[in-house]
């Protein structure tokens, strides 16, 4: 059986993800690259099929119809044979040193007593045309090379939660939980980081810069134009979210902490993607995204108008909004977010 698992969800991208693939083979026997061809129209199925037939025991092609992100992740979990699960966008890569450390610590953590469900590693913004690379690190929210639970967690800034992109779950508790991301939806990474958690018991953080998240295509899905563009799919992430939340009915205190942070974060962008489109109908949506969550439980919907993000998001009037936009371009910048 293979240590690691690492799918990557292709959909056309012959221009960028030989640099991908060629990043994950460093990790040699130990780790299997599942290439998940989402139903591509150029060379993406061919290139995967070479890949795998130069390397049989490590690269195996996936070839489906277009289901989009989430069913490509879906894909690649059904496929996994590792013991833990990893997925790289295809435009994307990883750090050659610091894969070497997360093979290691996995293969030390297998041979211990304790089961661990989760490792958690740093991701660096590789954003185009940026002078500063920001790296996306938790040493002071999460202890460090050492095995922790929920209970050890420390404060996790909003700017500080965890991505797809610093997540290594064990393969068999995706599995249990029956983690399925719907499919022709984009955004459905943040579902990944989130719904598993409940399961979750055992973590381990590995402070290293390993996952590498390239930004600046213009035809990314975390691109402004693009996002308000599919505000939609945003929005039914959105909503799968507060179902989520509302039925694990967590019981950890911190756990449930940090799962409502992240609710108000995602709540919050989709609210500034509304209200940045300008159009009666985006505030019109933004106001039956409030009316969805009143309507599936009053309490969460008081505590995310009662929060921070919560009380800028709702200030009232064309002045409200402004100032929304505001304090939204000032974390745009800080966190290095596109």
């Amino acid at each position: 059986m293979k240590l690691l698992s690492i799918a990557i969800p292709c959909y056309n991208s012959e221009a960028y993800m030989e640099k991908c693939i060629e990043s994950l083979l460093k990790g040699g026997e130990d780790v299997e690259i599942l290439v998940v061809n989402d139903g591509s129209s150029d060379r993406t199925a061919e290139i995967a099929d070479a890949y795998a037939e130069k390397y049989p025991t490590i690269i195996k092609a996936v070839h489906q119809e277009n289901g989009g992100h989430g069913e490509a992740v879906n894909a690649g979990i059904r496929n996994a044979t590792g013991l833990y699960f990893k997925v790289v966008d295809s435009d994307d890569w990883v750090n050659e040193e610091s894969y070497k450390e997360i093979l290691k610590t996995l293969e030390e953590l297998v041979k211990g007593s304790k089961t661990v469900d989760l490792l958690i590693s740093n991701f660096v913004y590789e954003k185009q045309g940026a002078t500063r690379k920001k790296v996306m690190q938790y040493r002071h929210c999460l202890p460090v090379n050492q095995i922790f639970t929920w209970n050890e967690v420390g404060h996790m800034p909003k700017g500080k939660y965890l991505l797809m992109h610093s997540m290594i779950y064990r393969t068999q508790l995706l599995l249990e939980c029956n983690l399925t991301l719907p499919e022709h939806t984009f955004y459905v990474d943040n579902i990944f980081a989130f719904d598993p958690l409940p399961y979750v018991q055992n973590m381990y953080y590995l402070d290293t810069n390993f996952y590498r998240y390239f930004i600046g295509r213009d035809d990314q899905s975390v691109n402004e134009t693009v996002m308000i563009r599919r505000i939609d799919q945003q929005l039914r992430v959105n909503k799968l979210m507060v179902d989520a939340y509302l039925k694990a009915n967590v019981s950890n205190r911190r756990l449930r902490a940090y799962m409502f942070s992240y609710l108000d974060i995602i709540t919050t962008v989709s609210s500034i993607m509304l209200v940045r489109a300008a159009t009666q109908e985006c505030l019109d949506k933004k106001q039956e995204l409030q009316d969805y969550i009143k309507d599936q439980n009053m309490g969460l919907y008081r505590k995310l108008r009662r929060s921070l993000f919560g009380r800028v998001s709702n200030l009232p009037g064309r002045g409200g909004r402004k100032m929304f936009v505001a304090a939204y371009k000032i974390c745009q910048k800080f966190y290095g977010f596109n």
